[in-house]
């Protein structure tokens, strides 16, 4: 039987019911559209508007926001017109599956893995450093931290030296501590090694809390799941909105002034680094803050009337994003000049800003921490919930084992998919920095718009008659835009990251030959 057998539409609308063993469907339009945007709105919107201002667009980041987020409306029309079609688990897994087969529905299901376990894990890493770095510093550096990562600290007399010796490190100095990054220690000389007090991590331990809690409020239930979800976009979304609003009132006109970096600024050297160009090279860092409006798309087969809701939730979520996203970059270049957050701020940027313009409300610093906090937390909710749905979806095509798919008897959720998921994502956030992930997740993010944007177009075209109760607009032209837009981000990504994701894949290959061909439900069935 051919690799790219391909499951008929009828096949997996009656698996999705089968003897009423479904999930629940309990989300309504309102569930969808808080999920997507608590997938979308994390720290990338406090981080990343910063950077891409001060490297790229300067105060047009507005523009580059738009811009990003129509690469994204473009994958983002295909996912609702097949979340529409067919509303059940499995996101572009179970697209593929009925576009173009088995083998590239394995082949996504397993790269999806990497834009949700892995980003699940990479994320808890953050939401872990965020909640000590809250709590001054209050969580001992080994119970923070994972084994292969080392505090290089330096007090007393032993800090002239050092700076000395090496420079540079003279920036690191607070409050009479000197930090040394670990090539710096690397750098030093061998007689002044000893004078660093080294501490190593031994567990990170509030990433793997914040899994465990979050597990079993997705075991307990996706309806009380998507209610904590939304409280915590509600937290999130009312932070970014009074950072709008009063400080709205410090913009400066003159930080919009020229709105466009002019060519020829110190630091600004190459086309994507000033002018129009930059503001593409803007859209390119910005546009990985969109992600996540995808994983509505895996929680279909729990909508309560998922070929009106589905679309609404996946584009309702990208437009008040994208508006969120356009005036938070207007007030945050208004208050400070972009080129401030080249040398202040960093990844505390929107704080710098609040505590150093926007006098009387420093306490919104303070809360813009809350809200990067509370972001994550609905990132890894989100993240944990569609992974363990496409597990479910896999599970019941017999790619991977039974117990991915079994229900909880009374909560009717995927509960062993979830345990399985947060034992893996766990491991790795305990355990591994989150550094080593890299830009993982953002190529299986890619990948699967890459596939959606094309399995549209193959659909329209194979079986123009099944009913869709909503149409992407424009198909092969918003198709075809989403597919290559998409592939330029994956081509754009760093060599080490396309490095091991092939050899991700490759994996997942071997895992498809050993054990999921011989045990697919479908081939069994034919």
């Amino acid at each position: 039987m051919s690799l790219f057998v391909k499951k008929s539409l009828a096949q997996m609308m009656a698996q999705a019911d089968d003897d009423g063993k479904g999930m629940k469907r309990t989300l309504g339009a309102g569930n969808l559209i808080a999920l997507g945007i608590g997938a979308i709105i994390g720290a990338g919107l406090f981080v990343r508007t910063a950077a891409a201002s001060a490297e790229a667009a300067g105060p047009a980041i507005t523009i580059s926001f738009i811009v990003a987020a129509l690469g994204c409306a473009f994958a983002g029309l295909c996912y609702a017109e097949f979340a529409s079609m067919i509303p059940i688990a499995g996101s572009a897994y179970a697209y593929s599956y009925v576009t173009m087969g088995e083998l590239v529905a394995w082949i996504i299901g397993w790269a999806l893995i990497m834009e949700y376990a892995l980003g699940a894990a990479t994320v808890s890493i953050a939401w872990s450093e965020y909640l000590n770095n809250l709590l001054g510093g209050a969580i001992p550096y080994e119970w923070c931290h994972s084994p292969f990562e080392a505090l290089h600290k330096v007090t007393g007399a032993a800090i002239d030296q050092i700076t000395v010796a090496i420079p540079e490190t003279l920036k690191n100095v607070k409050n009479g501590v000197l930090i040394l990054s670990d090539d710096q220690f690397k750098a030093l000389p061998a007689n002044l090694t000893g004078m660093v007090e080294i501490t190593r991590g031994m567990i990170n331990a509030p990433a793997l809390i914040i899994l465990l809690l979050l597990t079993l409020l997705l075991i307990k239930g996706t309806q009380e799941s998507a209610f904590v979800n939304m409280i915590i976009v509600f937290v999130k979304v009312a932070i970014v909105l009074l950072f709008i609003v009063f400080g709205w009132q410090f913009i400066k006109p003159e930080n919009h002034t020229p709105y466009l970096i002019p060519k020829g600024t110190i630091g600004h050297d190459g086309f994507f680094k000033w002018g129009w160009g930059g503001v593409l090279g803007g859209a390119a860092i910005v546009f990985f803050a969109f992600i996540g409006f995808d994983a509505v798309s895996t929680a279909a087969q729990e909508a309560k009337n998922p070929k009106r809701d589905m679309p609404i939730g996946i584009l309702g979520s990208l437009v008040v994003c994208t508006i969120l996203y356009i005036l938070f970059g207007h007030v945050l270049t208004g208050v400070a000049n972009y080129s401030e957050f080249s040398t202040a701020g960093k990844e505390a940027s929107v704080a710098y800003a609040i505590q150093t313009y926007m006098k009387g409300y420093e306490w919104l610093g303070s809360s813009v921490t809350v809200a990067i906090l509370a972001g994550f937390s609905s990132v890894i909710l989100v993240m944990l919930m569609g992974q363990s749905r496409i597990f479910f979806s896999m599970s019941n095509d017999g790619l991977i084992p039974k117990a991915f798919g079994d229900l909880h008897p009374k909560y009717k959720t995927p509960y062993k998919a979830n345990l399985i998921l947060f034992v893996f994502v766990g491991l790795f956030a305990a355990f591994i920095p989150g550094s080593v992930a890299g830009d993982l997740t953002s190529f299986g993010t890619l990948f699967a718009f890459v596939l959606v944007s094309v399995g549209v177009w193959i659909l329209r075209i194979k079986s123009p008659e099944i009913e869709r109760p909503f149409r992407a607009p424009l198909v092969p032209i918003v198709s075809t835009l989403g597919a290559l837009v998409c592939l330029g981000m994956i081509v754009a990504l760093d060599l080490q990251t396309l490095k091991v994701a092939f050899i991700w894949m490759a994996i997942g290959l071997i895992v498809y030959f050993a054990y999921s061909r011989k045990n697919s439900k479908l081939r069994k069935d034919n």
